[in-house]
């Protein structure tokens, strides 16, 4: 197996949350997907209302520049927060 194909987690958050951040990667070229805490790829399977937390997964290889895009997003969050 190559592991810079790999999956890692990138991010985890709600489903808003993880869509949002999921289009910032998509938008810089970064491919991921959803998963959710039982490992399945249908985060709203997990709770009746769909909030509990969704996993992006990355490739390995694009983790470092996608924890760059997630630390931008949650300093904004904080930002707005405040």
């Amino acid at each position: 197996m190559n592991i810079e194909k790999e999956p890692i987690e990138v991010f985890s958050g709600t489903i808003w949350e993880s869509e949002m951040v999921k289009s910032l990667l998509e938008s810089e070229g970064i491919n991921g997907f959803l998963i959710n805490n039982a490992g399945t790829v249908f985060p709203f399977d997990v709770t009746e209302s769909g909030t509990a937390a969704v996993k992006i997964m990355v490739d390995a290889e694009d983790y470092a520049a996608s924890s760059i895009i997630v630390e931008k997003y949650l300093a904004n969050k904080a930002d707005s927060e405040n």
